[in-house]
């Protein structure tokens, strides 16, 4: 009989995000359990749905606080949850601070608590300080801790003091959602035709603080090159930044549907990965990008599995965190130094398919909840 694995996020599909994208090839790819999911709920009713095999229980929200969804109802859904599908594993993805508290009290002793941490919670000043010691009291209750990158186990991370229990599993893209296909040709070609076959330098993510578009539009000032930056995406910040761009050469393109996603990326010269924080913890769309070829151009960010992911001078350039001016000079320097820029972007496609794919990822937690069960066997 086939163990369970219940993961607690905060969204699922069709909901699309980095973390909603790992949720989704767990729950699809760890065959060798049974999959449950329960996340919040985005239309206002409270459901199960089954989503490729994966049971999906979706709460409605009561409110929403600085991202955070709360449901009141949620402790009597999730003991109901809990007490119907006897996890063996209960996988919970951080950061989500709302759930830290009713997560450690309703885990059963018999049950393994594996948080996988994606993030650090930053920037929330006095409401981080309200939830830090259920914070602390998740990471001691846990069994194991997933980490996304070893750059994650820092001195400036709340893991770092539960290291020795701390393992280190990559995120990954789908690997099928990016392979060419046929027919990307046209499409690739439609997009370098509407930009008149310039050098496309290429942003995609929601538009908050801490991607760094900001430091984009003021880079442009600087690119010598000829050519068009494109910012696809939107999000709070996106009004604010289309006010600050003064320049013909930036266009905002909106939200790209997945379908079309990989062509924007095989279409692009350069992928402008801007963010500027470690609440950039991996960076799932910079993976997506050099696995298309698309050389990337990226911030140092200490603490941030983003410098692990593409490594300095070898897969793309790094550019000390807010220096706009050397931004741009990288930028020019891929534009005109084909070899180079053709060097990081076979370097940076080969990292990717080697190193950060969502099979391997689901290899390597399979053996490592094997293992977890065993040791309770």
């Amino acid at each position: 009989m086939k163990k369970t694995i219940l993961q607690i996020a905060k969204y699922y599909y069709p909901v699309e995000g980095g973390i909603e994208t790992v949720t989704k090839y767990l729950g699809e790819g760890l065959t060798m359990f049974e999959n449950v999911v329960v996340c919040f709920s985005q239309d206002g009713i409270t459901r199960i749905d089954m989503v490729n095999g994966v049971k999906v229980y979706r709460i409605a929200s009561s409110m929403n606080i600085a991202s955070q969804d709360i449901a009141f109802s949620y402790y009597r859904y999730l003991k109901k949850i809990i007490y119907e599908e006897q996890p063996n594993i209960i996988l919970l993805h951080c950061p989500n601070p709302f759930l830290y508290p009713i997560a450690a009290k309703l885990t059963p002793k018999n049950v393994k608590l594996v948080l996988l941490w994606h993030s650090d919670i930053l920037g929330k000043g006095i409401l981080y300080r309200l939830v830090k010691q259920c914070e602390k009291s998740i990471l001691k209750k846990a069994d194991l801790i997933l980490a996304t990158s070893p750059n994650y186990i820092h001195p400036s991370s709340p893991i770092y003091d539960y290291r020795e229990k701390t393992k280190v599993v990559p995120n990954g893209i789908i690997e099928n959602d990016f392979v060419w296909r046929t027919g990307d040709e046209t499409m690739v070609e439609e997009i370098r035709r509407k930009y008149l076959h310039k050098k496309i330098v290429f942003f995609v993510g929601r538009h908050t603080a801490y991607k760094g578009i900001n430091y984009l539009i003021e880079a442009e000032k600087y690119i010598q090159s000829d050519c068009v930056i494109l910012i696809g995406g939107r999000g709070p910040e996106t009004e604010r930044l289309k006010a600050k761009a003064n320049s013909d050469r930036i266009k905002f393109i909106g939200r790209i549907p997945n379908d079309y996603l990989r062509c924007y990326y095989y279409a692009s010269d350069i992928f402008a990965f801007t963010s500027c924080t470690k609440q950039e913890a991996f960076g799932i769309a910079l993976a997506e990008a050099m696995y298309c070829g698309s050389v990337p151009v990226t911030f140092t960010i200490e603490g941030s599995g983003v410098n692990w992911v593409s490594v300095k001078d070898e897969t793309g350039i790094e550019i000390p965190l807010g220096e706009v001016k050397a931004y741009a000079e990288a930028i020019d320097k891929l534009l005109c130094d084909k070899e180079l820029y053709s060097k990081y972007a076979s370097a940076g496609k080969n990292r990717i398919v080697s190193m950060f794919t969502s099979k391997q990822s689901i290899i390597e937690i399979n053996k490592i909840f094997g293992q977890l069960i065993s040791d309770v066997e």
